[in-house]
């Protein structure tokens, strides 16, 4: 058991984490606008119309976070049907020329900085900080009847990012306690996603890897989403002592190749705040102020130590009425 500080923890995810509807809203209408500019813009340049677009990574997960500089990735996959991406000689396109294609109907003069084409996306960007990308696939149906879907990399690589999406939403369902506020493995994933991303020096693995790390180790703790973090944080922290492989739970491949380094370093900064920063939440002398201090270093955020001096307010607000109450008396 740890210092209780369920409410706080709850308070910090709704108010500093989790998106506002507003941008949500916000987001949303960025992923409209592109899909409307793409689709006038494949039509302009007389080029085939896409198939369908699906919503994907964090956004489609949910689990996008508050972030100071707007710093927003939006992912929208766009498909083509294979059949319709055709060279001037009747051949398949190549995985280059499909995303230069759909960058060249994503131009605009509005834009400061044009879109440009990425290795596995075109990328869209907006001065207040916010980036859609957009990964280019094909589908066809094999000898087999199956669809297959394909991504525009270095070269036509099989993939199926809602496989992923399908996967983590309905991990949370299963996993989960709860069914209110995004359910607590999710903001569970939000709140070590926060954490990763509070030090502009540290270089942490991706939320992708990071929501596979919770989801290996998540433990519930109904109504205590502090308890909860604490004890998934350690069982991370010890797992990554042990092996730091991390494998795409859909398709069984190895991501974390070449992420070695950003892998050794959340390892060795949870263990450090394991030890050093939250270790006072287990010491059976731990008072109010001591849990706020701590998980406010933990997140870099002062939100935490707010709260001490809020409570002191209350209390002394408190104190102020008790002593000015008088006790009824009969005449």
């Amino acid at each position: 058991m740890i210092y209780d500080c369920a409410n706080e923890m709850t308070r910090y995810h709704n108010k500093k984490v989790r998106l506002s509807k507003e941008e949500q809203d916000k987001l949303r209408g960025y992923r409209d606008a592109n899909l409307d500019r793409l689709k006038n813009g494949l039509e302009k340049n007389d080029e085939p119309a896409y198939k369908k677009d699906i919503s994907q990574g964090s956004y489609a997960m949910h689990t996008i976070n508050q972030h100071p500089n707007n710093d927003y990735d939006i992912d929208v996959g766009i498909i083509f049907d294979r059949e319709d991406l055709k060279g001037s000689q009747g051949g398949d396109k190549s995985a280059l020329a499909a995303r230069q294609m759909v960058c060249e109907a994503m131009q605009n003069d509005r834009f400061n900085r044009a879109p440009e084409v990425l290795k596995n996306c075109v990328r869209v960007y907006y001065e207040e900080g916010y980036h859609v990308d957009m990964p280019v696939y094909r589908q066809y149906e094999d000898g087999n009847g199956d669809i297959v879907q394909e991504l525009a990399s270095s070269d036509w690589e099989e993939s199926d990012p809602e496989a992923i999406t399908k996967w983590y939403n309905e991990t949370v369902k299963e996993k989960s306690p709860d069914t209110d506020n995004g359910r607590q493995m999710r903001r569970v994933t939000r709140l070590i996603k926060k954490w990763a991303r509070s030090r502009s020096s540290w270089n942490m693995p991706s939320g992708f890897i990071i929501s596979v790390l919770v989801d290996e180790k998540y433990i519930a703790e109904e109504g205590q989403d502090d308890e909860a973090l604490y004890e998934t944080l350690k069982a991370i922290r010890d797992r990554l002592e042990d092996d730091k492989d991390v494998y795409n739970p859909v398709n069984g491949e190895l991501i974390s190749d070449g992420k070695e380094a950003q892998l050794q370093k959340m390892y060795d900064e949870l263990d450090k705040a394991l030890n050093e920063v939250l270790d006072v939440l287990v010491d059976p002398n731990c008072s109010y102020e001591d849990a706020m201090k701590a998980w406010s270093k933990f997140f870099n955020d002062d939100f935490f130590k707010e709260q001490i001096r809020e409570s002191t307010e209350s209390q002394r607000e408190f104190e102020s009425v008790k002593v000015m109450a008088k006790p009824w008396r009969s005449s």
